[in-house]
């Protein structure tokens, strides 16, 4: 009925298991077309998932559209000084965003130490985004 791709959060996956059991629990045995249509339609999402504990939407709002606007990419440094926020607070966000499926990371190798974490917004086809 519906699929998940990896990597993905629990919270995606009990929203997930919540409408399949509302859709099962509405499905039963449909006398027509629209009581299938109500059925079919829990499995959509009502709209943008909760945000976790600690994050806020002002806030990520201005982190996507710091890494929409950068197609190369931006380290949670850069995003931080773009935005406003603390390094830490950055890297929150861009790996909410990671989780959601809405970006993605990539290590960035050459220096000396641990590679340093590149995040991309995914950019959607078909979608007109």
């Amino acid at each position: 009925m519906q699929y998940v791709l990896k990597p993905f959060t629990f919270a995606t996956l009990r929203d997930r298991l919540v409408r399949y059991a509302e859709f099962r629990g509405t499905a039963g045995e449909a006398s027509g077309q629209e009581e299938v249509d109500r059925a079919l339609a829990t499995l959509r999402a009502p709209g943008p998932a909760a945000l976790p504990k600690g994050l806020s939407a002002p806030t990520l709002e201005r982190v996507t559209a710091a890494l929409r606007d950068a197609p190369e990419g931006f380290t949670a440094a850069g995003v931080a000084e773009t935005v406003g926020i603390s390094r830490i607070t950055a890297r929150r966000y861009l790996e909410h965003l990671v989780d959601s499926g809405r970006a993605e990371r990539s290590p960035l190798y050459g220096q000396v130490g641990r590679p340093e974490l590149v995040y991309r917004w995914v950019r959607a086809t078909g979608h007109g985004r």
